[in-house]
């Protein structure tokens, strides 16, 4: 059973060294209770109060990395099943599912497709996260060559889909300085499968058609060595999927059953009479680890990436932008100056429209917390003193010649109290709507 922050501090050392990276013992208990910290970070800790503390130290569901040339997915530890309970940490990578039987051009072209696939959310640059590739040919040659051919355009993480160890260890050989994921082992190749994973030091997905079978697979598999496994419990449809992987994730954090602790993969695509775009958004939500697409579909990958991206931001710490000064369309000193939030949405929508309008200008985005405007103003976190202060951090007199300023026409209640803060300096009252801020310009503001 799982031990609670109090009960995690009278095992520690109680000397308070700060060597862990937290100021107190007992702060650094009450993470390792919440699973968020290892018990490794503790540099004094006793033999016999880690054998004490190895089920609070052990993170519910493990974590396992899959790496390419140049970045990496990271799936597992997390510690709720719900994100407004703390937050999600990891989010599940979606890859997209080849077939070494297709021609090597058109394979390459489907990685070229891939690879130049790049949108901009808020800031953050959405992509599809790798290559998950089928040995369908049942040949090892084949197979090593679609995966050269793969790696010739991409360094994206891999996952290889093969049915017998022969395969497996093909394609670990044609994976030289990368990670990539094994799928599958079962009932009946799971000994040579996990052999190929230990020896190749790779994770390994256990298969199984219920979850008895599943938990009895992956206990064989840790026993021959191989510690990063992933689950495929081979589920089909809206249901059994959600019945499934909601069972799943209750089993290793409430139940804390470790045979099942682990992240799950997910094949959308390959169930008949279900939407692909549709099953693989249940699964980002509940609660899928690595899901394999069939097929690449830019407006669906893009839903999904977004649906991700909200889900798997920390509802405690919104998406914001960096506070600063930031040009648009080339301003210079007699350009106007507007202000608003570090939230990301209230920042791009602003930044936008003056873009759109044509108009150059200066930004000043004030450091509320990343809140948005109407939030922060309530909040208490974006006021005339915090405007005034980031106007002096960020040197806005030297960027411009005029003294004027632009503030959020839903602040307006503010005007008064920023001319005191910053005299000298005309303070303009803006629109409400970011919408609006052309025909504001337009009509206000006088070169």
């Amino acid at each position: 059973m799982a031990l609670s922050g109090l009960e995690i501090y009278k095992l520690l050392p109680q000397t308070n060294c700060k060597e862990c990276g937290f100021p107190t013992c007992l702060a650094f208990a009450m993470k390792l209770a919440a699973k968020q910290v290892s018990l490794s970070d503790c540099p004094y800790v006793s033999d016999e109060a880690k054998m004490k503390l190895e089920a609070a130290s052990t993170p519910p569901i493990q974590l396992v990395e899959i790496k390419g040339e140049d970045s990496e997915v990271k799936v597992g530890n997390e510690t709720v099943l719900f994100r407004h309970e703390k937050t999600f940490y990891h989010k599940p990578g979606i890859f997209l599912r080849l077939k070494d039987t297709e021609d090597l051009e058109t394979l390459k072209s489907k990685v070229a497709q891939v690879e130049a696939f790049h949108v901009d959310y808020v800031g953050i640059n959405l992509f599809l996260d790798g290559f998950a590739i089928e040995a369908a040919s049942g040949d090892a040659a084949t197979f090593k060559s679609a995966i050269s051919a793969v790696r010739s355009l991409s360094k994206k993480p891999l996952i290889f889909i093969t049915s017998t160890a022969e395969l497996a260890k093909a394609g670990a050989e044609a994976s030289d300085g990368t990670r990539p994921l094994i799928h599958a082992a079962n009932k009946e190749n799971w000994e040579a499968m996990a052999n190929v994973a230990k020896e190749a030091g790779l994770p390994l997905v256990a298969r199984a058609e219920n979850l008895d079978d599943l938990a009895d697979l992956t206990q064989k598999i840790k026993g021959v060595g191989v510690e990063q496994i992933v689950l495929d419990p081979s589920v089909k449809g809206y249901k059994d999927s959600l019945e499934t992987l909601t069972t799943l994730r209750r089993l290793a954090l409430k139940k804390t059953f470790r045979p099942l602790g682990f992240p799950i993969i997910s094949f959308p695509g390959s169930n008949e009479g279900v939407d692909e775009t549709l099953l693989a958004a249940e699964h980002i939500a509940k609660y899928g680890g690595l899901i394999v697409l069939e097929d690449f579909n830019p407006a669906s990958l893009y839903a999904l990436l977004v649906l991700r991206q909200n889900i798997y931001t920390d509802p405690q710490k919104p998406i914001q932008v960096l506070p600063g000064v930031y040009e648009i369309n080339s301003p210079d000193k007699n350009s106007p100056l507007l202000v608003t939030t570090n939230f990301s949405i209230t920042y791009f929508s602003v930044a936008n429209e003056v873009e759109g309008s044509g108009w150059p200008g200066w930004l000043l985005v004030a450091d509320a917390e990343g809140m948005s405007v109407l939030t922060a103003w309530a909040a208490g976190k974006f006021d005339a003193e915090r405007i005034a202060k980031d106007a002096k951090t960020h040197n806005v007199e030297d960027k411009v010649a005029h003294r004027r300023i632009i503030i959020p026409g839903h602040v307006a209640v503010i005007s008064g109290e920023l001319e005191e803060e910053l005299p000298g300096w005309e303070i303009m009252v803006g629109p409400r709507e970011a919408v609006d801020i052309t025909s504001y310009l337009n009509a206000m503001w006088q070169k």
